[in-house]
């Protein structure tokens, strides 16, 4: 029976932390300055564009997983090691 407690106990402390996350505009704090403008833009990125991570750093996958088992191409940068 105690045993159950604990676990209804851990329960509900993890859901009332859960729960007391804030969403809200992102500000800077009264004694910052705005980063720079990037070269090359003409107006300042606002928070969300500058959270919003870049093509390059999480690339789409356009790659088809293959369906069966497939002989690869001879790689010519497969070279055995110097001695």
């Amino acid at each position: 029976m105690r045993f159950r407690r604990d676990i209804l106990l851990v329960g509900f402390g993890a859901l009332a932390l859960a729960g007391c996350g804030n969403r809200a505009e992102l500000k800077l704090a009264p004694d910052q300055t705005p980063p720079p403008i990037p070269y090359g833009r003409e107006v300042q990125p606002g928070a969300d564009d500058l959270l919003k991570p870049p093509a390059q750093a999480a690339p789409a996958r356009n790659v088809e997983p293959r369906r069966r088992s497939q002989d690869r191409e001879d790689d010519p940068f497969d070279l055995p090691p110097e001695d």
